[in-house]
């Protein structure tokens, strides 16, 4: 009989690459789509952008600072916060423009295939050496699924 493994801080995280993407899918059929798609184009790009703002956030102040002490691979770490970095000023970009912009669309485009080479990273690389540290992941699940629930909810309130 299998035992099911508890789910991890990189279960969560993962969860929501998924969800991000499956975002990124639906905003490049709205662009294929053409037509009248300029609300439905901003809310989604909000929606991407305040779900990635959380989640790197959360993996910023939350599972980074452990995993940088732990597993002791300085290139990689510092790689992903340049990667949040660059992503944040996509976000930021994005977030200043209307749909119908110059380079609206292609913004939102770029920071999808930014984003996934991002997610490959870390499922490939930092999620296997995280679980091979002595961190606690799954304690580190509720700690993240927390903060992410606050941030989350502030965003609403805006």
């Amino acid at each position: 009989m299998a035992t099911t493994k508890q789910k991890d801080a990189c279960d969560l995280l993962d969860e929501d690459h998924k969800a991000v993407k499956k975002m990124f899918k639906e905003y490049k059929a709205l662009i294929e789509a053409g037509g009248n798609t300029k609300q439905k184009k901003r809310l989604l790009a909000e929606k991407i952008c305040n779900e990635l703002t959380v989640h790197a956030q959360i993996e910023e102040e939350i599972f980074y600072p452990p995993l940088r002490k732990a597993i002791k691979d300085k290139l990689m770490m510092d790689e992903a916060e340049v990667e949040h970095g660059s992503a944040k000023d996509l976000i930021a970009q994005i977030q200043e423009m209307e749909p119908g912009d110059a380079l609206f669309d292609a913004r939102v485009v770029v920071l999808g295939e930014y984003i996934d080479h991002h997610v490959k990273e870390e499922r490939n690389d930092m999620f296997p050496k995280a679980r091979e540290s002595k961190v606690d992941l799954v304690g580190m699940r509720d700690k993240l699924q927390k903060r992410k629930d606050e941030l989350t909810a502030e965003f609403e309130r805006i």
